[in-house]
């Protein structure tokens, strides 16, 4: 292997090609034509390849074009959120984001539609390539598709020029789809092969620039004009002296250096990883992205290879192709186990790291948080005021005004709120899409033993929630209740968890110990060890003040079991400022607490007095913006002295 020294240059990887968004069918077993909704992810190999590099820790770049339109802007973003740079990523002022369809329909069928004609990513702009920019990277990887057009093929030859003229490596995944070179019906996207002359002839006259070419079997047939692989490969080999990487499937990859041997074997073979196939959509990006993290980290054939087989595994056991892609922390996981992980989608070890890996937001520092999601208090309120309960809406969205003036008032980045969807769904509304961090309850108030606000059918709710909105369930729970209640309690937070994770939503558990219980400083590490034990890992915490030794339990019981749990934050009940703010002293030198969402201690008065017709809007929204404020303030006062492990504060 030409060993691929680590310089000083700050991208590791630019993806050129494409880059678009695939809709999958949420249906599996239906033809296309009988599919009734769909998933939305990143797609296109190119951007697969730059999102799938940069979960596995690459420095990684997007080199394309997309529309000026929502579309645009998702792909964007969400190459973004994987930490992708996409300074390089046009954007087209009149075409639109191309766009996929897919099925999966059986093992072997895939109904695939493109929608690309005339799309943003077949139109990148050549001369608005800077190729400082290419020289910034130590590899430039382009796709097959993007040799097909004279505007695509200008741009790849403008990149190529640059990155030989820098050192940079070249590499090429053949990533051939005769529908994207006008050989198939539109409607045929799913056919892999179609040998066509023409094509093969365009194909060699590329070849000579690369310094890696991946492809699948029938890839190299058309880039060798032969169906017989070691024919085909020693064609390539005439016209170029990459290093070839052929990929066999649920057999593995080859790897040959030099000259292509008598049989296939005799080359660098790295068997394949044997899994439950639900999906191969997207298990060649997957494969691109581990064999590019090895080579681009100098590591042996076998090992890059290694890497390649083990990312697909894990794709083609799950739904969709970006979204499926693993981490670094995962792939090695799975490595280290991967004989005995035949269904990797089934595996709960893998499907957590899975989930906490990849959230769409790294870290919170700290939440300083406004809750009002109260229900039965606030109705509660208003009756006791005579007010008309219809003005709780209007009521909850000067709430959010109020968290957000309270936010600005102490340059707060991002404020926290808790909202209910009975009474504040405008308030949701509202504050949804601002980047904050948004809580919702999900628990019929004060029930004990646990029911759930709209029923217990919470797949289908919280398919419809946006996927920033954090699940909030308050549990009143102690580890010594009868065993018939606390058994009854955690079969529904099971199944809280269980939809929590089917639908990519946070969760957050509340534990209060009832009132009548006995608690002592073990109380609440208990519960949550339980909790734990049940399998149930919430990313959110959120916990009554405790003493110093509670916390250093709690702290024990995460450390334990779940490292990469979000943190703790505390709630105020009811108690006054002054009794809110002691409750802070021991929790601000905890590193797993994050902060506080706290409610009626900061809305109570002035909220009845709004709904007494006492004051008006504008009071209200002060009054509460000024006792946030006061607590925000007192909180990082406090954690002055302890600044929280993994993040500085805002």
């Amino acid at each position: 292997m030409q060993e691929m020294k680590p310089d000083n240059r700050p991208l590791d990887l630019i993806c050129l090609g494409r880059v678009a968004v695939d809709l999958y069918s949420e249906q599996v077993g239906s033809r296309l034509e009988d599919v009734s909704s769909f998933a939305k992810y990143l797609g296109g190999s190119s951007g697969n390849m730059a999102y799938g590099t940069a979960r596995l820790g690459l420095e990684s770049a997007m080199l394309s074009r997309v529309g000026n339109e929502q579309m645009g802007n998702f792909v964007r973003e969400e190459l973004e959120r994987a930490g992708v740079d996409t300074s390089a990523l046009q954007t087209d002022p009149e075409r639109h984001t191309g766009l996929v369809l897919l099925a999966l329909k059986d093992r072997d069928s895939f109904p695939l539609l493109f929608y690309r004609r005339d799309c943003a990513d077949m139109a990148i702009d050549a001369d608005a390539i800077d190729p400082a920019f290419i020289g910034r990277a130590r590899a430039l990887a382009i796709t097959g598709t993007h040799l097909s057009t004279e505007t695509t093929a200008r741009a790849c030859r403008k990149a190529l020029d640059a990155a030989a003229e820098h050192g940079v490596k070249r590499v090429l995944d053949i990533d051939y789809r005769p529908v994207l070179w006008g050989l198939t019906t539109p409607g045929d996207g799913e056919t892999r092969f179609v040998a066509d002359d023409k094509v093969t002839e365009d194909l060699q006259a590329w070849l000579g620039d690369f310094d890696l070419i991946v492809g699948t079997e029938e890839e190299f047939h058309i880039a060798g004009g032969s169906t017989d692989t070691l024919e085909s490969l020693r064609a390539v080999r005439k016209v170029s002296d990459a290093t070839l990487v052929c990929k066999l499937g649920a057999l593995g990859c080859v790897v040959f250096e030099g000259e292509i041997p008598a049989r296939i074997e005799d080359g660098i073979l790295v068997e394949g990883v044997k899994v439950e196939v639900l999906n191969v959509l997207g298990a060649g990006d997957a494969f691109m992205s581990g064999l590019l993290r090895g080579w681009l980290r100098g590591e042996s054939w076998e090992t890059s290879a290694g890497y390649a087989n083990a990312c697909g595994a894990l794709v083609v056991s799950r739904h969709g192709c970006a979204p499926a892609m693993p981490t670094e922390e995962e792939l090695f996981d799975y490595l280290g186990r991967r004989a005995g992980v035949s269904r990797p989608d089934q595996d709960e070890r893998l499907n957590h790291l899975h989930r906490v890996t990849t959230r769409a937001v790294r870290d919170w520092p700290q939440v300083c948080g406004l809750a009002f999601d109260h229900r039965r208090q606030i109705t509660d309120m208003a009756r006791d005021v005579k007010a008309d309960p219809a003005r709780i809406p209007a009521l909850k969205r000067l709430l959010v005004q109020a968290a957000e003036e309270g936010a600005r008032r102490t340059g707060l980045d991002k404020p926290a709120i808790l909202v209910d969807d009975v009474f504040g769904q405008d308030a949701l509304n509202d504050a949804t899409g601002k980047g904050w961090w948004i809580g919702r309850p999900v628990e019929l108030p004060s029930s004990r033993p646990l029911h759930f606000q709209h029923g217990d059918d919470l797949g289908s709710r919280l398919q419809h929630w946006p996927r920033e909105h954090v699940i909030k369930c308050l549990l009143f729970y102690h580890p010594d209740d009868p065993i018939a209640l606390r058994l009854e309690q955690e079969a529904r937070l099971r199944q809280l968890y269980q939809a929590a994770c089917a639908n990519d939503l946070e969760l957050l558990i509340e534990v209060i110990p009832p009132d009548t219980s006995e608690v002592d400083d073990q109380t609440l590490a208990r519960s949550l060890r339980r909790l734990y034990h049940l399998g149930i890992r919430p990313d959110w915490w959120k916990l009554p003040s405790m003493s110093n030794a509670a916390w250093g339990a709690v702290s024990q019981a995460i450390d334990d079991n779940d490292p990469h749990c979000r943190g703790v934050v505390l709630l105020g009940l009811d108690a006054p400022m002054e009794e809110m703010k002691l409750g802070f002293a021991a929790a601000a030198s905890n590193d797993w607490c994050k902060g506080f969402t706290v409610g009626r201690t900061l809305f109570a008065g002035p909220s009845r007095e709004w709904l007494a017709g006492a004051i008006d809007d504008a009071r209200l929204i002060d009054k509460v913006a000024g006792n946030y404020a006061e607590l925000i303030e007192e909180w990082r006062r406090l954690r002055s002295v302890k600044v929280p492990s993994g993040g500085s504060l805002t």
